[in-house]
């Protein structure tokens, strides 16, 4: 097995048991730090501006808008 072949294998795709694992795992951590209240006070603290910011500053990362968050109802699907 050649490295490129070998890392085509280890390519899981989107939803991929690994990354799930990960994330599990470090939300756990998260949860179990004691840390949830502050984030969330903080998160309900912040002003609508700096809410929108950081909305778009995520939105500006992600490959594809959600569809299910931007759909065209007037557009027929192809299901």
């Amino acid at each position: 097995m050649t490295d490129e072949t070998r890392n085509q294998s280890q390519i899981q795709g989107e939803g991929d048991r690994e990354s799930a694992r990960r994330y599990e795992a470090d939300t756990q951590r998260f949860v179990e730090s004691g840390k949830v209240e502050q984030a969330a006070k903080d998160a309900a603290e912040q002003s609508p501006e700096t809410a929108k910011r950081a909305e778009q500053a995520g939105e500006a990362r992600a490959k594809e808008k959600d569809p299910a968050l931007h759909r065209d109802y007037q557009k027929p699907t192809t299901d």
